[in-house]
């Protein structure tokens, strides 16, 4: 796989649209992990923001979808080429010390790498039956597959031109998620929460509640806690349903990218016509 100039990827065909959603939604997350600020008032880019484990396996599921790789040789193949990136101590086990077999975990893991599975088919049906698979490699309890599922199918119906009515009923229906709450509901009274079933259904509302890109990592930060995968999961679903991240936005966060990477998303960008980033 070739690595184009970092100029080239982004203001090519190839420059990466609706896929870095989840990646920049990581990058921004990853100074507020653990911080539980409560706040949307901070800004976007700091001198440590970084790519976290969350870009680096979802980037591994992307290159698994273009190239029908084993899910798991290949997380196992980007844990080891970036190490370090904050990854969950089972994971780290698995990965780390060559285990084969899934260890039955219901953490977000599986939810905060799928969103490339939304871009990847034209069905619902598809899109869930793949999110399932690529979170059971590692996360094969019911609510680690649940919550893979569940942000692959949110994705998948904002990519297609949902109204957020409708991803809120299919989501319910479906998955049987309480997305009844607001924000500042959850806000309240919300901590860290490393499991699916306590960061999917949040992470949607806030989407839900959003009025454009920004605006929804801000309100998915907000609530505390797991902050990057909360706006990696927010920000895939966001980008999806707002055409892309914007360019203040998303320069930075391309830029932050190694050349592995880039390259990684500019080929998933076009295999799949992935449109552009919007000028706004």
């Amino acid at each position: 796989m070739g690595h184009p100039s970092q100029s080239a990827l982004f203001n090519g065909l190839v420059s990466g649209g609706m896929m870095l959603g989840a990646i920049a939604g990581d990058i921004i997350g990853s100074v507020h992990e653990f911080k539980c600020g409560k706040t949307m008032d901070f800004p976007l880019f700091v001198e440590h923001s970084n790519f976290t484990d969350d870009s680096v396996l979802t980037v591994a599921v992307a290159e698994c979808l273009v190239t029908g790789a084993n899910y798991a040789d290949k997380f196992r193949e980007y844990a080891l080429a970036y190490p370090g990136r904050g990854y969950g101590g089972m994971f780290y086990e698995w990965a780390f010390r060559g285990n084969r077999m899934p260890y039955s975990s219901w953490g977000n893991g599986s939810a905060m790498r799928v969103s490339p599975v939304a871009f990847a088919f034209e069905d619902l049906e598809s899109v869930v039956q793949e999110a399932g698979r690529s979170a059971a490699v590692t996360h094969n309890h019911p609510e680690g597959v649940r919550g893979a599922r569940a942000t692959a199918a949110a994705t998948f119906l904002a990519r297609k031109g949902a109204s957020k009515a409708e991803i809120r009923k299919v989501i319910e229906s479906r998955f049987d998620y309480d997305l009844s709450r607001t924000v500042a509901e959850i806000r309240e009274t919300y901590d860290f929460d490393e499991s699916c079933q306590g960061t999917v259904p949040e992470a949607i509302t806030a989407f839900l509640e959003s009025e454009d890109y920004e605006n929804a990592i801000r309100l998915a930060i907000s609530l505390g806690g797991d902050a990057d995968t909360l706006a990696c999961i927010t920000g895939g679903i966001a980008a999806a349903f707002y055409g892309g991240v914007p360019k203040h936005i998303a320069e930075p966060a391309w830029a932050l990218l190694d050349d592995k990477l880039r390259s990684v998303v500019s080929v998933f960008c076009k295999n799949y016509s992935i449109p552009h980033i919007p000028e706004h």
